[in-house]
Protein backbone atom coordinates (compact mmCIF):
# COMPACT_ATOMS: atom_id res chain seq x y z
CA UNK A 1 0.00 0.00 0.00
CA UNK A 2 2.96 2.12 0.61
CA UNK A 3 3.98 2.75 -3.00
CA UNK A 4 0.37 3.80 -3.84
CA UNK A 5 -0.93 5.52 -0.61
CA UNK A 6 0.06 9.59 -0.67
CA UNK A 7 1.15 11.40 2.81
CA UNK A 8 -2.14 13.71 1.68
CA UNK A 9 -4.50 10.61 1.57
CA UNK A 10 -3.30 8.88 5.14
CA UNK A 11 -3.18 12.90 6.69
CA UNK A 12 -7.20 13.14 5.33
CA UNK A 13 -7.79 9.49 6.47
CA UNK A 14 -6.47 10.15 10.07
CA UNK A 15 -8.77 13.72 10.01
CA UNK A 16 -11.53 12.36 9.18
CA UNK A 17 -11.46 9.54 11.89
CA UNK A 18 -10.65 12.03 14.30
CA UNK A 19 -13.32 14.32 13.58
CA UNK A 20 -15.63 11.82 13.19
CA UNK A 21 -15.15 11.08 16.94
CA UNK A 22 -14.91 14.93 17.86
CA UNK A 23 -11.47 14.61 19.19
CA UNK A 24 -10.38 17.97 17.33
CA UNK A 25 -10.33 19.94 20.83
CA UNK A 26 -8.15 16.86 22.43
CA UNK A 27 -5.81 17.46 19.42
CA UNK A 28 -4.12 20.43 20.32
CA UNK A 29 -0.21 20.80 19.43
CA UNK A 30 1.35 20.03 22.96
CA UNK A 31 -0.96 17.10 23.50
CA UNK A 32 0.23 15.77 19.57
CA UNK A 33 3.27 16.10 20.63
CA UNK A 34 2.79 14.31 24.09
CA UNK A 35 1.12 11.91 21.93
CA UNK A 36 4.05 11.31 19.70
CA UNK A 37 6.48 10.77 22.52
CA UNK A 38 4.16 8.54 24.60
CA UNK A 39 3.38 6.01 21.15
CA UNK A 40 7.71 6.41 20.15
CA UNK A 41 8.12 5.26 24.31
CA UNK A 42 5.82 2.04 24.30
CA UNK A 43 7.53 1.20 20.48
CA UNK A 44 10.79 1.27 22.33
CA UNK A 45 10.01 -0.25 25.50
CA UNK A 46 9.50 -3.50 22.54
CA UNK A 47 13.23 -3.32 22.43
CA UNK A 48 14.46 -2.28 25.66
CA UNK A 49 17.50 -4.55 27.17
CA UNK A 50 17.12 -6.51 23.91
CA UNK A 51 20.57 -7.64 22.07
CA UNK A 52 20.40 -7.48 18.16
CA UNK A 53 19.75 -11.10 17.87
CA UNK A 54 16.30 -10.73 20.13
CA UNK A 55 15.21 -7.91 18.16
CA UNK A 56 15.84 -9.95 14.82
CA UNK A 57 13.90 -12.55 16.48
CA UNK A 58 10.96 -9.89 17.11
CA UNK A 59 10.72 -8.95 14.14
CA UNK A 60 10.74 -12.41 12.19
CA UNK A 61 8.14 -13.75 14.92
CA UNK A 62 4.54 -13.00 13.64
CA UNK A 63 2.77 -12.67 16.10
CA UNK A 64 5.43 -10.11 18.30
CA UNK A 65 6.28 -8.18 15.34
CA UNK A 66 2.33 -7.14 14.88
CA UNK A 67 3.08 -5.26 18.05
CA UNK A 68 6.10 -3.62 17.17
CA UNK A 69 3.83 -2.37 13.61
CA UNK A 70 1.24 -1.32 15.93
CA UNK A 71 3.20 1.13 17.78
CA UNK A 72 4.71 2.15 14.34
CA UNK A 73 1.18 3.55 13.49
CA UNK A 74 0.44 4.90 16.60
CA UNK A 75 3.75 7.02 16.46
CA UNK A 76 2.58 7.54 12.42
CA UNK A 77 -0.79 8.63 13.30
CA UNK A 78 0.03 11.62 16.18
CA UNK A 79 2.58 12.72 13.36
CA UNK A 80 0.50 13.02 10.42
CA UNK A 81 -2.45 14.19 12.93
CA UNK A 82 0.03 16.64 13.85
CA UNK A 83 0.87 17.83 10.64
CA UNK A 84 -2.91 17.84 9.51
CA UNK A 85 -3.89 20.09 11.92
CA UNK A 86 -1.04 22.85 11.53
CA UNK A 87 -1.15 22.37 8.19
CA UNK A 88 2.78 21.19 7.50
CA UNK A 89 3.59 19.24 4.22
CA UNK A 90 5.24 16.62 5.34
CA UNK A 91 7.33 15.84 2.22
CA UNK A 92 8.73 19.76 2.62
CA UNK A 93 9.88 19.23 6.17
CA UNK A 94 11.59 15.75 5.43
CA UNK A 95 13.66 16.91 1.94
CA UNK A 96 14.27 20.25 4.06
CA UNK A 97 15.44 18.58 6.66
CA UNK A 98 17.44 15.61 4.64
CA UNK A 99 19.22 18.56 2.85
CA UNK A 100 20.19 20.43 6.05
CA UNK A 101 21.57 16.85 7.11
CA UNK A 102 23.13 16.16 3.94
CA UNK A 103 25.18 19.24 4.68
CA UNK A 104 25.83 18.62 7.98
CA UNK A 105 27.05 15.05 7.14
CA UNK A 106 28.72 14.67 3.58
CA UNK A 107 28.99 10.92 2.07
CA UNK A 108 32.74 11.97 2.23
CA UNK A 109 32.97 12.32 5.75
CA UNK A 110 29.97 10.59 7.54
CA UNK A 111 29.76 6.98 5.59
CA UNK A 112 30.51 4.49 8.19
CA UNK A 113 30.79 6.88 10.98
CA UNK A 114 28.19 7.74 13.84
CA UNK A 115 29.72 10.37 15.23
CA UNK A 116 27.54 14.06 15.01
CA UNK A 117 28.65 16.55 13.50
CA UNK A 118 30.65 18.55 15.42
CA UNK A 119 31.90 15.59 16.99
CA UNK A 120 34.48 15.32 13.79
Amino acid sequence: MDEKTTVAELKRRVQGFCEARDWDSFHGGKDLAIGIITEAAELLELFRFRSESEVAEIIADSERVREVQDELADVLFFVLRMAQRSGFDLTACLFRKMEESARKYPVDTSRGSNRKYNER
